[in-house]
């Protein structure tokens, strides 16, 4: 009861520093600079949407469906589409409405809820794709010991755990907004509410936050990136060691898709909170943000599905199977 009160009296005396009305909404004006093109936008941003959810829900549906597809390097994949088509529903819906919304006001709680579902989502992303690089290490150095190294239950604890760490990490960042203050401008110059547009607002120094921030995304980061980096390079001297061309071939084909997409989601990541000058340069926010929040989730099942001969099997069997089930009713209704 004692920490709860310091806690808020904190709070409150960082608000009484500033002699202005504290703000509890804000405005959303990301993609509004040229209002002319927010019809196209709109259409744009929609299609991709509904492709994203399609592919990314298609693919969670196909893996749970096909046994043979209840493997560990698949349990992972179909977590990574399931934790990309949350991200797609934490931005699109308010980011389509705010199109054609004439105030596209936000506030404070709904603001904290959707960086939080976001952080929560993409913190999962770093050690899914961790998780993922082991797996096709084990595969591919140590094959023979591959269902004792990474069998079943260790992958299911993998992915309960990324999706702990997910919310720890959100609770921690969310919980510390709550001593900063905003009483001055309330346009975010975003399309969703991250954190750094938040700090940017805030009349109360962010500087504990910012230190936070870097110690526990930095730590993530590092320990995320440093095992696929690990993986990856010990995958390389197996592969170059194979004698085998095929084998050469296959195993660079099986590993080119994850390090595409790792390549890509880590990219946008660094430069969306890594780059220098972070709180400086707001401008820089959306290009970055649009890349990692909208087109990795939607490259991430094609990138996967297209260059899988085994899933790209089991989703044309299922289909086969549906069109045969399609005609029999047809006959039978015919009959």
């Amino acid at each position: 009861m004692y920490l709860s009160n310091n806690f808020f009296s904190i709070v409150m005396s960082g608000m009484a520093d500033e002699n202005h009305t504290v703000k509890n909404e804000f405005i959303l004006n990301g993609f509004m600079d040229h209002p002319e093109l927010k019809a196209l936008l709109f259409v744009v941003f929609f299609v991709v949407y509904l492709i994203t959810m399609v592919g990314n829900l298609g693919l969670v549906v196909l893996i749970s469906m096909e046994h043979r597809l209840h493997t560990p390097m698949y349990i992972f994949l179909g977590n990574l589409a399931l934790v990309d088509s949350c991200c797609a529903c934490g931005i699109n819906p308010k980011m389509l409405k705010n199109f054609f919304d004439e105030n596209r006001i936000i506030s404070l709680y709904e603001c904290m809820a959707q960086f939080y579902f976001l952080c929560t989502v993409e913190t999962a992303d770093c050690f899914l794709l961790a998780g993922m690089a082991y797996d096709r290490y084990v595969a591919i150095c140590s094959p023979l010991q591959y269902h004792t190294m990474m069998s079943k239950q260790l992958c299911i604890r993998m992915i309960i755990g990324a999706y702990i760490a997910g919310n720890l990490h959100s609770m921690i960042h969310v919980g510390l907004l709550f001593r900063l203050a905003f009483c001055g401008d309330n346009q975010i110059n975003h399309f969703f509410c991250d954190i750094l547009p938040l700090y940017r607002l805030s009349c109360v120094d962010p500087y504990i936050n910012e230190l936070v921030l870097f110690i526990f995304s930095g730590s993530i980061q590092v320990f995320t990136i440093g095992s696929v980096l690990i993986s990856y390079v010990l995958i390389l001297f197996t592969i170059f060691k194979m004698k085998s061309k095929e084998g050469r071939a296959k195993a660079f084909s099986t590993c080119a898709s994850h390090l595409l997409s790792v390549s890509l989601f880590y990219g946008s990541l660094f430069f969306v909170y890594i780059r220098p000058n972070l709180l400086e340069e707001g401008d820089q926010d959306i290009p970055g943000a649009v890349l990692l929040s909208i087109v990795v989730p939607l490259l991430n099942p094609f990138i996967y599905s297209l260059r899988n001969k085994e899933v790209l099997n089991s989703l044309k069997k299922i289909l086969k199977m549906k069109s045969q089930e399609s005609l029999k009713q047809m006959t039978a209704t015919v009959a």
